[in-house]
């Protein structure tokens, strides 16, 4: 992981410049309060010298959890400390009418559609996605044995790396 992000802080230093000379504005989005601190430097720099760019806005995720951000914000509401995932995670599925309503594994999407379209957003923060051009009407079992297959195939990491990059 150390060297991932010394080779993201590398990047930073040669590409700022180049950057904001291109019109690139750079923003990264995620947990400051985990990664070292030589490196939260290099991100606000790169951030305030791109600040003015307005050809391209490049946002990169580092040590985002989009469930972290949800919890973060619902606090930031106003709810207590208390709001934790489990508990949020509980409350979003009494809402959505299923209280035993669990995370999401394998989500197919028809129709040639690649987005989630504002479906179980929570729930499937860690599911494997696969799509199909087959519109539901004409989705069969062979399809749904094709999109299993697929699913066995991948390595699940629940946002970890995979297990050649920890070694």
């Amino acid at each position: 992981m150390r060297a991932l992000l010394s080779l993201f802080r590398a990047f930073l230093r040669a590409q700022a410049r180049p950057l904001a000379d291109r019109g690139i504005r750079f923003s990264a989005i995620g947990r400051r309060d985990r990664l070292p601190v030589a490196l939260c430097r290099a991100m606000a720099r790169v951030e305030t010298l791109t600040a003015a760019g307005r050809a391209l806005h490049l946002r990169v995720a580092i040590d985002y959890s989009a469930r972290h951000a949800i919890v973060d914000a619902a606090r930031g509401l106003g709810a207590s400390a208390g709001v934790t995932r489990e508990a949020l995670g509980r409350r979003l599925a009494e809402a959505a009418g299923d209280p035993a309503l669990p995370d999401v594994d394998l989500l197919i999407r028809t129709g040639g559609e690649q987005r989630l379209s504002d479906f179980l957003l929570w729930e499937s923060a860690y599911a494997e996605l696969v799509f199909t051009e087959r519109a539901w009407p004409d989705f069969r079992a062979a399809d749904l044995a094709a999109a299993i297959r697929e699913f066995g195939r991948r390595q699940r990491r629940f946002g970890g790396l995979p297990a050649a990059a920890t070694s």
